[in-house]
C-alpha cells in the first residue's frame, strides 16, 4: 500500500512525505520534482505547452509509481482534481489531504515565484489562493481516506500523525 499526500501547494506534502518516508524506511517520490527532472520547469511546461499538456504528464507519473508497493508520494497540488488519477492511486494507496487554511497558505507561498497558478495580474496571491482553496477543497476531501489538519503543527508531528492514522511500521512494511 501506497502513502499518498495531495493538498494545496504550500500544505508541506514534500516536507511531510519526505519525513514519513523516514520513519518507515518507505521509498518518496514527488510528482512535481519526476516532471521537472524529466520535462524541466514546471512554469515553462505551463507557459509553452500548457496546464493540459502538464496535467497528461502527471497522469504519466502516476501510472508509473502506483504500480509500485509501500511507496510515499507527494502529488502535485492539482494532480488529484483529474478522477482518472485519482481512480488509479487508490488502486494501490491511501489518499491524505493534508487540510491547510488560507493564513498559512498564504504566508508559506507569499514570496514564492515559482508556481504557475500564483502567477496573474489581476488578482493578489492571497485572493488567488482563497479561490483555488475554495475550488479544490471539496475534490480533495472527497478524494481522501484520511484528512489531517496541519495549522500550527511541525512536519515530524504531522507525518508520525499519518503513520499512525495508517498503522505503518517501520522499514517499508
Amino acid at each position: 500500500m501506497n502513502v499518498i499526500l495531495c493538498g494545496m501547494m504550500g500544505a508541506g506534502k514534500t516536507t511531510i512525505g519526505i519525513k514519513i518516508a523516514e520513519r518507515t524506511g518507505r521509498r518518496w517520490y514527488d510528482t512535481d520534482g519526476m516532471i521537472v527532472d524529466r520535462h524541466g520547469k514546471i512554469s515553462d511546461i505551463f507557459e509553452y505547452y500548457g496546464e493540459e499538456y502538464f496535467r497528461k504528464i502527471e497522469t504519466e507519473i502516476v501510472k508509473e509509481l502506483s504500480g509500485q508497493d509501500n511507496l510515499v508520494i507527494s502529488t502535485g497540488g492539482g494532480l488529484v482534481l483529474k478522477s482518472e488519477n485519482d481512480k488509479i492511486l487508490q488502486e494501490n494507496g491511501k489518499i491524505v489531504f493534508l487540510r491547510a487554511s488560507l493564513n498559512t497558505l498564504a504566508e508559506r507561498l507569499k514570496v514564492d515565484g515559482t508556481r504557475p497558478l500564483l502567477q496573474t495580474s489581476t488578482e493578489t496571491i492571497r485572493d488567488r489562493l482563497a479561490r483555488l482553496l475554495a475550488e479544490r477543497s471539496p475534490v480533495y476531501e472527497s478524494v481522501a481516506d484520511y484528512i489531517v489538519d496541519v495549522d500550527g503543527k511541525m512536519p515530524e508531528q504531522i507525518a508520525q500523525e499519518i503513520i499512525g492514522l495508517l498503522k505503518i511500521n517501520g522499514a517499508g512494511a
